[in-house]
């Protein structure tokens, strides 16, 4: 079975018993973890992505072996998803992932709208072996002037020109 502690239990699971299904994709998830971390591509983290019962994307942390911070396991796996169903929105999947998605993640999710994710690991038990995510939580939260890399706009007018293009363009993919 797979660890979530009691207080996500009673909040997240409250009505969703874990299927055999579930553990089974889960299983994958911890297994692609452990898989990148043997590999040392990058942190313990994995990730897959179903749909209708099959695993359609799945991938690991690759974050120091392709020198990418974009290279976590969801996004991995979401990218790998949507190029299988020559899709960018992964409608009617679920994603199952070793630890709870860092904000990045949670974007990129949000983005591709699964309609439900799993995750094993929360973000405290991954602050507890280093990947602590708690300070970009807290920069989000602060006015721009006060983050630690600075947000400066600039030339907004000439920027707003493509907006307006988009907004115009007859022939475009709303998403």
């Amino acid at each position: 079975m797979v660890y979530v502690d009691d207080v996500y239990i009673s909040t997240l699971i409250q009505n969703q018993k874990m299927t055999e299904e579930d553990k089974k994709f889960m299983l994958r998830a911890i297994e692609l973890a452990k898989l990148g971390m043997d590999a040392n591509a990058g942190g313990p983290f994995g990730a897959v992505v179903v749909k209708n019962g099959v695993i359609i994307g799945e991938g690991y942390n690759n974050v120091t072996s392709n020198n990418d911070p974009t290279a976590h396991a969801e996004v991995t796996a979401i990218r790998n998803a949507c190029k299988k169903l020559g899709t960018f929105q992964l409608e009617d999947c679920i994603i199952y992932t070793s630890c709870e998605p860092c904000p990045m993640c949670l974007g990129a999710i949000y983005w591709a709208r699964p309609k439900k994710v799993f995750f094993g690991c929360n973000r405290e038990d991954a602050a507890d072996i280093g990947f602590d995510d708690q300070f970009i939580y807290d920069e989000l939260e602060k006015e721009f002037e006060q983050r630690q890399i600075k947000l400066i706009r600039l030339m907004r007018e000439d920027a707003l020109s493509a907006f307006n293009q988009w907004s115009k363009k007859i022939d475009k993919t709303k998403y």
